[in-house]
């Protein structure tokens, strides 16, 4: 039986002599020191962390909300996007969602979500499930929190022209705004055409 003072002598042995590490990868394990198997460096496409509502129409999970949003509205407040992109994406479905801020939770961030983009002080969602992927030839990485949930009826917000449960079997991937496509795949809840 290996008592404390064994497990205490044990440790201080593995402290007096560390072993050499060899291994050349770089983990994302992000610091400001110089540590091993941590980095200093961002990745040369960047890294965006977001969060995702993806709210089904009761008993029909194949309508989710989703919104065509109005530019002119604080997209860069409520969520993390410039003028030149609110212009861009106002023309296709999105969903609820926003780049988490920073020191923020992914609960916290849905929550924010919820309130900010939809006026939901309770938000009936679940989660997160999480995502990563990395694309583009500059290896631009994303880590998505995805959150679900259902609402019988549909909330209205200013901060969108057109708020919707959209039918996402006729819904085509041209459609979409921001890749939100690929968000609801990750899912199972669109496949293409």
């Amino acid at each position: 039986m290996l008592t404390v003072n064994d497990w205490a002598e044990g440790l201080t042995t593995v402290e007096q002599s560390p072993k050499t590490m060899a291994t050349d990868r770089k983990f994302t394990r992000f610091s400001r020191t110089d540590r091993p198997l941590q980095i200093r460096e961002v990745p040369e496409g960047g890294m965006c962390l977001s969060a995702f509502l993806v709210i089904s129409r009761k008993g029909r999970s194949n309508e989710v909300l989703m919104g065509r949003l109005r530019p002119d509205a604080p997209w860069d407040h409520i969520g993390a996007q410039d003028s030149a992109r609110a212009e861009a994406n106002s023309k296709g479905w999105m969903l609820p969602s926003s780049h988490l801020i920073l020191g923020e939770g992914p609960g916290e961030a849905a929550r924010r979500i919820a309130q900010e983009q939809l006026g939901l002080r309770d938000p009936p969602v679940h989660g997160p499930l999480a995502f990563s992927e990395v694309y583009g030839s500059s290896n631009h990485w994303d880590l998505e929190f995805i959150f679900t949930g259902e609402l019988d009826t549909l909330p209205v917000h200013d901060a969108w022209k057109e708020l919707r449960f959209v039918d996402l079997n006729r819904t085509r991937k041209e459609d979409f705004a921001r890749s939100h496509e690929d968000i609801l795949a990750h899912i199972g809840r669109w496949k293409p055409a």
